[in-house]
């Protein structure tokens, strides 16, 4: 199995969109649905790890697929990339979810008995066709077709009965392109958890028919009876956030998250110097650590010539690599693309302090894309949906 390989660069990202732009209208909306293999041409883009660390933007996506498609044409596309947004969106405003996952998962491992059922299933070896296949393509590639997903999910889940929080746990560790929210919150899709009591049913027919006979599982749970938990809380308002003084000296943090702040900060901006930070702690398999490595390193160039300033790279976010960035610099403020809900903002919000206590502001930016669109993720995806049209006219993005 070879399988997909994703050179991490800004410029593979928008050769990719070049090249999948003519086809995301009807051929993509008959095809999406289709995983034919990991080494057979598929209908989707394959743009996700560039777009979960946005070395290329949702708007950038949309713009070009707007350049050559009406709205309604390229419809299922565009509802694609916004769902990305979406879960972002709506675990923003109820952060009490990432948090409790955490402690499931943490939970499952604990006390979960069958530890050698998860080791099976990790390792592809329950006799379950397709699924095995998946498990193996997964830890192999570092990607899985997204209807693959589902499957995967679904036998996990009311199949072989394993917690569903372990199951997340190893996409997290395995996919190139898993975030916080989207990993999180389609997992409780296909458990009944997000919207309460509705499950996903992986079906040998469904399978069959979407892998071109490739695979027909037998044997797989008839029910899909939905888990339960504690009611989620409200939706919260989205964190204010410190502004930015875009003539204050500054020194640009760049993260994970947003590989691409050149399209979030103007060249003229007051950037004295930039630290991009290629850490693992934060990241949770070796794929994804290693794209982002791959990433950070193509960045160096990029950012200097962009912001005309001295770039450096460093593999530990810490309070004394910021600190000591910052008054190499001589600046008193950082600035950084904005991290959603998960582990890397976790970490600023223990960082920020320690900068106070030494006279640096940590001042984080929203894209103006995040601002329009995540308001509107307080329910479930179809009002969501609804509102894409005016949004986007709203925002100018198509």
């Amino acid at each position: 199995m070879s399988g997909p390989v994703f050179p991490a660069t800004r410029s593979e990202a928008l050769s990719r969109l070049t090249q999948f732009v003519p086809h995301a209208g009807s051929a993509y909306a008959s095809g999406r649905n289709t995983d034919p293999g990991p080494d057979a041409q598929a209908a989707v883009s394959k743009l996700s790890p560039y777009v979960r660390y946005r070395l290329i933007t949702e708007q950038e996506i949309v713009a070009a697929v707007s350049d050559q498609h009406s709205l309604q044409s390229a419809e299922k596309y565009v509802q694609e990339v916004l769902w990305r947004t979406y879960w972002k969106g709506w675990l923003e405003m109820r952060p009490s979810v990432w948090t409790h996952f955490i402690e499931e998962r943490n939970r499952s491992r604990e006390n979960f008995p069958n530890a050698r059922a998860i080791a099976s299933a990790e390792a592809g070896l329950t006799g379950i066709d397709g699924f095995d296949d998946w498990a193996r393509e997964l830890v192999e590639t570092g990607y899985l077709h997204n209807h693959a997903r589902m499957w995967f999910a679904s036998i996990w889940i009311f199949t072989l009965r394993l917690p569903w929080a372990l199951g997340a746990d190893f996409f997290l560790r395995h996919l190139i392109d898993a975030d916080s929210a989207s990993n999180t919150l389609s997992w409780r899709w296909v458990a009944g958890l997000q919207t309460v009591g509705k499950t996903y049913l992986a079906t040998t027919d469904n399978i069959a028919r979407y892998t071109n006979g490739r695979f027909a599982p037998k044997g797989l749970a008839q029910e899909a009876f939905a888990l339960t938990e504690a009611p989620v809380a409200a939706a919260r308002p989205l964190p204010e956030l410190t502004p930015n003084d875009a003539a204050q000296p500054a020194l640009l943090l760049v993260t994970h998250e947003d590989m691409n702040p050149e399209s979030l900060f103007p060249a003229n901006a007051s950037i004295k110097s930039a630290l991009i930070a290629a850490e693992a702690e934060y990241l949770w398999g070796d794929a994804a650590s290693g794209f982002v490595r791959e990433a950070a390193t193509g960045a160096t160039t990029r950012m200097g010539a962009h912001f005309n300033c001295p770039v450096q790279l460093t593999e530990r976010l810490s309070a004394i690599t910021l600190i000591n960035a910052a008054q190499a610099a001589n600046v008193s403020q950082i600035v950084t693309a904005y991290a959603p809900v998960g582990p890397l903002a976790d970490a600023l919000a223990l960082l920020a302090p320690a900068l106070a206590a030494e006279g640096i502001r940590l001042v984080q930016v929203r894209r103006d894309w995040d601002e329009l669109f995540w308001p509107h993720a307080k329910k479930g995806f179809f009002p969501f949906k609804e509102r894409i049209p005016d949004i986007l006219r709203e925002g100018g993005f198509a």
